[in-house]
């Protein structure tokens, strides 16, 4: 097993995925984290954590790094994983030039918003 995937198995990745543009960036971003290999693909939830199900909440909880994306500075992923006693390392796409209700995602935004996201990882 490579190191991208033994480190990918110890990180969980939830987004926000809101229904603004930017929650959709951030869902799909997340989602392309995970088909990268950059964190687990399976396992957990964020609606599932909200709703209080203890197997989602038991594997954020039993990975070493929990990292949320919300699409702005409401933080709602952020909030449901610290609900929860975990402090995530959360990115907000909005500090990354995007700007709510101005936002069309595309493939390269998604691209480049997941490449700017492994790197500062």
């Amino acid at each position: 097993m490579s190191n991208a995937q033994t480190s990918s198995e110890k990180r969980i990745v939830y987004s926000c995925s809101g229904c603004a543009d930017v929650g959709e960036l951030a869902d799909q971003v997340c989602r392309k984290l995970r088909k990268d290999g950059y964190a687990k693909s399976s396992g957990s939830c964020l609606a599932g954590i909200g709703a209080g199900f203890t197997s989602f909440i038991d594997a954020a909880k039993a990975v070493e790094t929990v990292v949320t994306i919300d699409g702005c500075p409401v933080g709602c992923a952020k909030k449901i994983i610290e609900n929860i006693g975990i402090a995530p390392h959360s990115i907000f796409l909005t500090e990354m030039g995007v700007v709510k209700g101005q936002t069309v995602v595309t493939t390269e935004l998604v691209n480049q918003m997941t490449q700017a996201i492994s790197e500062k990882l």
